[in-house]
């Protein structure tokens, strides 16, 4: 599988697309004004205790006062709070935490009014970004992130990610990890991790210990809520987090490329030869063909080959999907093999849905009714397969009687939201339609329609002069493709009085042809009349 990452940039964001097979799977986006960042650490005050949430409301400078429940105080959070009151005080010189006394860890039943009180200063960092009109989630378990492991102070633990299979191998890297870790600091061991030197693993260290020192430098000053430190931008977290061996090239626009070189540089010389820089006046995401794939795969219907198209609705509680089979039909099976294949087909989609839109929280999924019991099995371990490249922690429950998947996906950022319709030049705005990109892939797929299952052979087609004069540009048109492709001649003919984006099938003995196709307002589907 080959893995392409693509990094544009314009005056208010950043976004990064991950192709695999040269299909997109993942999107990020950062606005540039952005000052909230998961990871950034705060020294935060109490606002409000609620006992009845056991949590409090901490202010940190959002718009939103954070939310910090008890259970994710962290059971050091005594020793955490007893720490920064001395640093505040003057008390502590170094960052060194190996003459520091361990407080008692706190009761997984305890509650948070015996913990805090209104007006502590408390050291936090973001869990969750702000969604909908929640406000940031904290957490008072801190830890540091590196490209190899992730440090957690007042522990001693070490952990190891559990996909680093191999007894030999994971003993390895415990050893290693023990034997250069300070006192009082605990070490998660990542996956990338394995196979890496001691030097390597020693050098990730030293780094993540510097940033433990800046983090104790700045614990300081009158003035809070305050900032401590910042986590790294967008770009360079996703670089840290996602690359690997398996990385083919990574483009990269004019603004981003020497940030980027020097960070790879740092973390991972050898793979410096795979960053491209992206040339010319066409932007980056446009010139690879992704911003048509963006507007293709977002927006409340989703259609999948052979007529199959999702539609996904996104509410306060819960995220829906409906799997609909459209014209779908293979004669020669039965309606139960038939729904088998259009819901395993329906399955690999969602899983990339839900890492492209990085939907979380309660996702429903209706899938078409199966009766056989195998074939309710095959689908569930079908999603499941599906979603194993998720790094988001998810859940999959089994297919219930009502024939519905329930799936709970890790939420930390709010679900990636892009608006694909656009303003309709026939209405003056009144009205949206579909990018002209997509109705053409409609005209398309309806064409083959027409052509594999009713027989016809030749076909005239009316548009808009603009859909006109697209479908015949170039040395060898559209048109000329369509008519070597599915073995058929069809006419184009141009019509002033249609609307924008209309366009009819004809046929010669039977005249205009009825069929279903979406509409550019929303998911439903309109018939066109003769």
């Amino acid at each position: 599988m080959s893995k392409e990452l693509f990094i544009g940039s314009d005056e208010n964001e950043v976004k990064i697309a991950l192709l695999e097979d040269k299909i997109l799977v993942e999107l990020h986006k950062e606005k540039t004004s952005d000052d909230f960042r998961v990871g950034d650490i705060y020294i935060g005050r109490v606002k409000r205790i609620i006992p009845g949430l056991n949590a409090a409301f901490i202010d940190i400078g959002h718009e939103k006062d954070a939310f910090l429940h008890y259970l994710d105080l962290g059971p050091n959070i005594l020793t955490f709070n007893k720490y920064v009151k001395n640093c505040l005080n003057g008390n502590i010189k170094s960052s060194s935490l190996e003459n520091i006394d361990i407080e008692p860890q706190i009761a997984k039943t305890g509650k948070i009014k015996d913990v805090l009180s209104v007006g502590d200063l408390v050291l936090v960092q973001i869990a969750k970004e702000a969604i909908s009109t929640k406000g940031p989630r904290l957490t008072g378990e801190i830890s540091l992130a590196g490209r190899y492991s992730v440090l957690v102070p007042f522990s001693d633990k070490v952990m190891l990610s559990q996909k680093i299979a191999g007894k030999d191998e994971r003993n390895r890297l415990r050893k290693i990890m023990t034997s250069i870790k300070a006192k009082n600091m605990g070490i998660i061991v990542r996956t990338v991790a394995k196979d890496q030197s001691m030097a390597v693993l020693h050098a990730d260290m030293r780094a993540m210990m510097d940033k433990w020192k800046e983090v104790v430098k700045h614990i300081s000053g009158t003035k809070f809520p305050k900032r401590i430190i910042s986590e790294l931008d967008k770009v360079s977290t996703i670089l840290r987090d996602m690359l690997n061996d398996t990385f083919d090239a990574i483009y990269v626009g004019q603004n981003y490329f020497q940030e980027v070189k020097s960070y790879i540089n740092t973390i991972a010389p050898e793979k410096l030869d795979i960053i491209k820089l992206h040339k010319g006046n066409i932007p980056i995401f446009e010139y690879y063909g992704i911003d048509k794939q963006i507007k293709s795969s977002f927006g409340k219907s989703v259609s999948i080959r052979g007529g199959i198209y999702l539609v996904i609705e996104h509410t306060e509680a819960m995220h829906v999907i409906d799997v609909n089979s459209g014209h779908r039909v293979n004669s020669e099976h039965t309606q139960e093999d038939n729904a088998l294949e259009v819901n395993i087909q329906a399955a690999k989609e969602i899983a990339r849905q839900l890492r492209l839109r990085d939907m979380g929280g309660i996702i429903i999924v209706d899938f078409i009714d199966m009766r056989l019991a195998e074939h309710r099995k095959e689908l569930y371990t079908c999603m499941v397969d599906a979603m194993n490249a998720d790094k988001a922690r998810h859940t999959i429950l089994p297919i219930n009687k009502f024939g519905l998947i329930q799936i709970t996906r890790q939420r930390v950022r709010p679900a990636v939201d892009i608006e694909v319709r656009e303003c309709c030049p026939s209405c003056n705005g009144t009205g949206m339609v579909r990018p002209p990109v997509l109705i053409v892939d409609d005209i398309e797929n309806n064409l083959q329609l027409v052509v594999e299952r009713q027989k016809e052979k030749k076909l005239t087609l009316e548009v808009h002069p603009f859909l006109y004069a697209y479908l015949h540009q170039g040395l060898i048109s559209k048109r000329w493709k369509w008519m070597w492709k599915y073995k058929c001649r069809l006419k184009i003919v141009a019509r002033e009085s249609f609307q924008f984006l209309e366009y009819r099938f004809f046929s010669d003995h039977i005249g205009e042809i009825n069929f279903w196709m979406p509409t550019g307002t929303n998911s439903e589907y309109r018939e066109i009349q003769q």
